[in-house]
């Protein structure tokens, strides 16, 4: 099959997988690979050459990001057992002041959320918040907001976070992970701004369950709230694990763009390269946890993390196997010949993709991984070739993914529980919001491309 049916089937694929996430609830990895097969029949790909082509790309996948993953999941965890999420989410309150508890609150987030979920950041942080609405008597909504929003923002353009680092490697600018960090920190600013302003509007409107509540039993002092982590680690031990692999990563890309030679430069090169940058904050993370005197926990903790991103693994494989068989069929070629309406969209194709899959099925993770398989075949056609037009790629499937958290985005029910607020108000809080800066971060994203 090829032309105007082969688009069309793969439409009607892509709402087919929409339709058994979303409202048959079969799990995106079993979604996912089913439609890649039948795709691939209808597509007319010779039935001998099906298997190879789905083992292909589910095991380039795994080779290129598996371990990337799991390292950067697992740094997160440590971050949140030892409570160095916590120090530097103090750290952020002790720069910004608590002059401005709504900007304090969503840096914060925005920092933690690098190494950190969005999910357990939000948790881990709320009783900060909460404490700095008791403290300030700031409102509670427009805090939750913030605190949302900072969180979701890092979670969907700076890695560790599994999202941007899948479709980096997908895409093919995996080995320039510093760059899109860059660009993740870079494209951060219009949402954390419009976010920031949309969160003190909505906070004059609407009042949470704990503003309106009598006055109950206190909220715990910062101080308590630190003290329940017993001694928290230092700053530099805090900040060793994240900062670290940055730090290499950013070296090996002076090596290369001065095209040095010699030890040194192998060295490093090689511990530049994101698997080893990773792998030596993991250490960092275990040296934290042993002087945390938490190394009772270690094997438990490594046991949940790998629990934790086994579905991320498998789900962004999944994308892999889909975007293999999209390469594989005579789509691209097509594609190519009949280009004008693509190129006139460039930068917001992958927008418009990432945005309609995760309103549809709501993990921002999946919607990212998804997206970069569909995408990374069509790069040459939407005119993406260097590495800083690629990124910005990622930024732009990334924006996507935050358009929009609502009712089945298992974070739209944290924020929403957690802030006490009803799921009506939800929709107008967190909804909204992730609506706001999504279209800002795209804003940005396309300045930055006329730019770049």
């Amino acid at each position: 099959m090829t032309g105007v049916p082969l688009i069309i089937a793969f439409v009607v694929a892509i709402v087919v997988m929409i339709l058994l996430i979303s409202k048959l609830k079969v799990h995106p990895f079993l979604s996912i690979m089913g439609v890649s097969l039948l795709l691939a029949i209808i597509a007319g790909i010779k039935l001998t050459d099906i298997p190879g082509i789905i083992g292909s790309g589910f095991s380039g996948t795994f080779t290129s990001i598996g371990i990337v993953i799991i390292l950067g999941a697992f740094i997160g965890a440590v971050m949140e057992k030892t409570g160095a999420a916590l120090k530097l989410a103090d750290m952020v309150i002790k720069v910004v002041g608590e002059k401005n508890p709504e900007l304090a609150i969503e840096l914060m987030g925005w920092v933690v959320s690098i190494p950190v979920f969005c999910d357990s950041g939000f948790v881990i942080l709320n009783p900060i918040r909460k404490a700095l609405v008791k403290r300030t008597g700031k409102s509670s909504v427009a805090m939750t907001v913030c605190l949302s929003c900072g969180l979701y923002i890092a979670h969907v353009f700076i890695p560790p976070t599994p999202g941007p680092i899948a479709a980096a490697n997908t895409l093919g600018v995996g080995n320039n992970l510093l760059l899109v960090m860059g660009l993740g920190a870079l494209c951060s600013i219009f949402p954390l701004i419009a976010g920031l302003i949309y969160a003190k509007l909505i906070g004059k409107k609407i009042k949470s369950a704990d503003e309106l509540a009598e006055e109950g039993e206190a909220v715990k002092t910062y101080e308590e709230l630190k003290a329940e982590y017993g001694k928290l680690p230092n700053g530099f031990n805090a900040l060793a694990p994240l900062v670290v692999p940055i730090i290499l990563m950013a070296a090996s890309s002076v090596v290369s763009m001065a095209k040095m030679t010699g030890w040194l430069a192998e060295g490093l090169t090689f511990l530049g390269t994101p698997i080893m940058a990773l792998a030596v904050g993991s250490i960092l993370a275990i040296i934290q946890m042993f002087t945390a005197k938490k190394k009772d926990i270690f094997y438990d903790l490594t046991n949940d993390t790998l629990k934790t991103v086994g579905p991320i693994l498998f789900v962004t494989a999944a994308g892999g196997v889909l975007g293999k068989v999209i390469a594989s069929s005579d789509m691209v070629n097509f594609i190519t010949e009949h280009a004008t309406v693509l190129q006139a969209m460039g930068i917001f194709f992958p927008f418009l993709l990432a945005a309609i899959l995760k309103s549809a099925q709501g993990s921002s993770t999946v919607a990212i991984t998804t997206t970069a398989g569909i995408i990374a075949p069509l790069l040459p056609v939407l005119g993406f070739t260097t590495p800083i037009e690629i990124a910005l790629v990622v930024m732009a499937i990334g924006a996507g993914a935050m358009t929009v958290s609502h009712a089945n985005d298992s974070y739209f029910w944290v924020v929403t529980n957690f802030g006490e607020m009803k799921p009506e108000e939800g929709y107008k809080t967190q909804t909204l919001m992730t609506l706001i800066i999504g279209l800002a971060s795209m804003v940005e994203i396309f300045i930055l491309s006329l730019i770049f």
